[in-house]
């Protein structure tokens, strides 16, 4: 045989073994790209196991609950504040308000705009925090004496009942 000959011979078994090894390595591939799968399912599963307690659990369902009621709790408040309140803190006020009260800076680099510094709406803001804090203050206070005097109430009966044995 030629050399040319030779060299194409040669060509092709390398080719066909190439066949071969590539068929092997595919399906070595493949089997570990099936394994590699299977492991994320199976962390998937844990990681889908670990949510579910999560959410199961009471201290997240309680927050939720938490979540809603202060939403419209906060309703409630800021009626409270803006319907009840606040009228009656302008009246005391003499009407004040603040919130438009501001300065006006010009542009010194040339343009027709200006700055607007609303100083008033942040005095205004900060006086109906301050009401709010009041209000809800009030309400926790009138709450825990409520509280105190069910508890003492529950501990009266306790004790009387202590007694009577």
């Amino acid at each position: 045989m030629s050399k040319s000959a030779d060299a194409a011979a040669d060509a092709a078994k390398e080719a066909k073994e190439a066949k071969v090894v590539s068929k092997s390595n595919a399906k070595a591939a493949a089997a570990a790209a099936k394994d590699k799968f299977k492991k994320a399912r199976e962390k998937s599963s844990g990681f889908r196991k670990e949510f579910t307690e999560f959410i199961n659990r009471g201290s997240v369902v309680d927050l939720a609950v938490g979540v809603a009621v202060g939403g419209a709790f906060t309703k409630i408040v800021n009626s409270l504040v803006n319907d009840i309140v606040m009228p009656i803190v302008s009246l005391i006020a003499g009407g004040a308000d603040f919130s438009d009260l501001s300065i006006t800076i010009p542009n010194f680099f040339g343009g027709q705009t200006s700055a607007v510094i609303a100083y008033g709406s942040f005095i205004q803001n900060v006086v109906e925090f301050l009401v709010i804090a009041w209000v809800i203050f009030m309400i926790v206070k009138v709450m825990n004496r409520i509280r105190r005097k069910a508890d003492a109430r529950a501990e009266a009966k306790e004790e009387k009942a202590k007694e009577a044995k």
